[in-house]
């Protein structure tokens, strides 16, 4: 049962789409706005344009200027997910009930298989520091299909009910060099 709401979870599709005249950090903004979230792009940073991957589309990324560190943002507001479900017997799942399985599978997905240490935040955490009624986060060494040029990475997803799920892939070869900084933002 367990496989089968994985590959749920993997089959679900978002579709997100912007006037072909908008830049991309106008089309990120106008998601971030529908999705009920706000993001500031940390100081000294520099924003890289996004690219399309097999594992995980992301809307928006920023690098540190020493190349330390970058983060991938994905945005996905509820009212755009998609659910691709073929079980005549049972019905389409709500996406505010497959939050968790989501996250389960990207982090396989961007750890290629490999081992992934995972640990949800407490809700009340949760509301606390993210404003989000559920958040959970995973460790991972960088699967080559992600095509980042990092070794390792660090999953945090959020998600408000009835509202949307976020990503953010933390990217770095050294986590104690660029540990400051994640703890701090």
């Amino acid at each position: 049962m367990r496989i089968l709401l994985l590959l749920l979870a993997i089959s679900c599709v978002l579709v997100v789409s912007a006037e072909p005249s908008e830049t991309s950090e106008a089309a990120f903004q106008k998601l971030l706005d529908e999705a009920g979230l706000t993001l500031t792009n940390p100081e000294g940073y520099v924003v890289l344009p996004p690219r399309q991957n097999a594992l995980l589309d992301y809307e928006h990324a920023v690098r540190s200027t020493d190349n330390k560190l970058e983060i991938r943002f994905a945005v996905r507001p509820l009212q755009q997910v998609q659910i691709d479900y073929d079980d005549p017997h049972g019905s389409v799942p709500d996406p505010n009930h497959i939050f968790p399985l989501i996250f389960e599978s990207l982090a396989i997905s961007l750890a290629g298989g490999g081992h992934t240490p995972i640990r949800e935040y407490p809700q009340q955490m949760a509301q606390e520091v993210f404003n989000a009624d559920w958040a959970a986060a995973a460790v991972f060494d960088v699967s080559k299909e992600f095509e980042t040029g990092y070794s390792q990475g660090l999953l945090l997803a959020i998600h408000k009910s009835q509202t949307s799920d976020a990503y953010s892939v933390f990217l770095f070869n050294d986590y104690a060099a660029v540990k400051p900084f994640i703890d701090s933002n």
